[in-house]
């Protein structure tokens, strides 16, 4: 459960781990101990600017390695090292990324439990400006193993697993691939003009000039709709100006971006263009980043600025739509003192850590939307932090509309135990999850479930006792009918044997 670093160091050209020995009972503990990488004959010179990550693309909730690397002849390519646990990695797949590849950023775009590629193209990318000439947006989807229609499909056809059943998502499909062939044929990788979502004389901020070296400025990938698939933010650039843009994702049809011209395709996406005054009075924007400033559930947004516009150098932009729909909130921590207690130096006081983010941590889910039909869906935790990719420390999933809880929540992390993953049933909607992994073999794990109070609970606290208090007086008016037929009843039979007696 401790981060290892990844890289190649200055004395040698080989892939090297910095691995965390840290030690805090010993004094004067080393941080790292340089070893060799688990990665077996890696052949791979890191792209510079590169788009390494670490996520699940297996679909087994295990985080593999994503690298991005140089292929000799100024062009870049990609290899995916799957986890195999106390085995190492093995290489899954390689091959080469289009001409003009920039920053690459992983996501599951079209809500089917896998994680996919999405990237800018450019055909040339200004030194002094950052800016690309004839950029292309470019998606390249998961090809792996679906959900199960039914929940009570094994997911296996004459032995051979056709789908994952919804309790049963961390099922790892050794066949998944990626195809960045640009075909016709091909609808697993898509691509579209970026003057063709945006406008025809705007183009693409690529690079951030303002740093030595320049940073890279990968698509920003976040569900700012709730409506569980994620959108992009960009920077868009026209003349001087360097102004913030947001795509929605939207269902396929035809004209959109993204999409066939018959409308077929997985996701489109189309430019926002209302109410987003605050965003279009931005024009010296540098960078972009989703965050949830006000922790309400929804993603904001961070503006880095040159400062050239004189007013200031950050701007955040409030996320103040009103979605009908719903989100949650996971953090996987690295289980800091085995998730009991910490203790200070001289042993005297003692504290329940909280620990930090995790990287490489996976979630996938099940939920059902209002008209019942079931979709999974895939997020990772902090899979890059290079290049001030400003991530967030949580993972934030838009739900969309249902009126259920969340079936199963699978938590995956790099533990190297038979049980890498748990199964979390009946999550509730608009909350958070904080889960405490063990690394420890059969320790169970932590969790801890936060309600976000809304503003709608004191109108449901007073419409509860209203309530509450009508049916009290009903009830009291009730039972005062009946004592009195009870005692009416008394007389009669009172008088009965009376008259009786005469």
């Amino acid at each position: 459960m401790k981060i290892d670093l990844l890289g190649i160091p200055p004395s040698t050209n080989s892939l090297q781990i910095w691995q965390n020995v840290w030690n805090a009972s010993e004094p004067n503990s080393p941080l790292f101990k340089l070893i060799d990488a688990p990665l077996p004959d890696a052949k791979c010179t890191f792209a510079n600017p590169h788009s390494n990550a670490i996520i699940d693309l297996n679909g087994d909730c295990l985080a593999d390695i994503f690298l991005v690397c140089e292929d000799g002849r100024g062009g870049k390519t990609f290899q995916i090292w799957v986890n195999e646990k106390d085995k190492g990695f093995s290489l899954s797949q390689e091959g080469p990324l289009p001409a003009g590849t920039q920053a690459v950023s992983l996501a599951d775009l079209d809500r089917d439990g896998t994680i996919d590629l999405i990237f800018s193209t450019c055909s040339s990318v200004s030194t002094s400006t950052g800016i690309g000439k004839d950029c292309y947006i470019n998606v390249a989807y998961n090809q792996q193993l679906g959900l199960c229609k039914a929940t009570t499909d094994s997911g296996l056809k004459k032995g051979v697993r056709v789908c994952r059943p919804p309790d049963d998502l961390c099922t790892a499909d050794p066949n998944f691939k990626f195809d960045l062939t640009e075909s016709s044929d091909n609808p697993l990788f898509v691509r579209f003009p970026v003057s063709k979502a945006l406008s025809e004389d705007s183009s693409l901020l690529v690079l951030d000039t303002t740093h030595s070296p320049p940073l890279p400025i990968p698509l920003k990938i976040g569900d700012a709709n709730l409506d569980g698939f994620p959108d992009i933010l960009l920077i868009a650039a026209s003349g001087k100006t360097r102004t913030p843009k947001l795509l929605w994702s939207a269902p396929c049809a035809s004209d959109v971006p993204g999409c066939g011209a018959d409308g077929s395709g997985h996701r489109g996406w189309k430019l926002a263009t209302k109410d987003v005054d605050s965003l279009e009075t931005v024009t010296d924007a540098r960078s972009v980043s989703f965050v949830d400033l006000d922790e309400d559930g929804t993603l904001d947004i961070m503006v880095q600025r040159t400062g050239d516009a004189g007013q200031g150098n950050v701007v955040f932009i409030q996320n103040n739509f009103y979605y009908d729909a719903f989100f949650l909130k996971a953090i996987v921590l690295n289980g800091a003192c085995d998730n009991v207690w910490c203790y200070s130096p001289n042993g005297t006081e003692k504290y329940h850590p909280f620990g930090v983010s995790y990287s490489g941590a996976s979630y996938k889910y099940t939920v059902l939307d209002t008209a019942g039909r079931r979709s999974a869906a895939q997020v990772g935790q902090l899979p890059q932090t290079s290049y001030h990719s400003l991530g967030t420390p949580y993972s934030f999933f838009g739900l969309g509309r249902t009126n259920n809880y969340i079936e199963n929540l699978f938590v995956g992390t790099t533990v190297h135990a038979k049980e890498h993953f748990i199964n979390m049933e009946g999550v509730i909607p608009n909350s958070k999850v904080v889960i405490l992994p063990s690394a420890k073999e059969g320790e169970s794990w932590r969790r801890e479930l936060f309600l976000r109070p809304g503003d709608w609970i004191p109108w449901v606290t007073v419409t509860v006792v209203v309530g509450t208090a009508i049916l009290a007086i009903i009830v009291f008016v009730l039972h005062l009918n009946e004592k009195r037929e009870d005692e009416l009843e008394r007389r009669r039979t009172s008088h009965h044997i009376n008259f009786d007696a005469l």
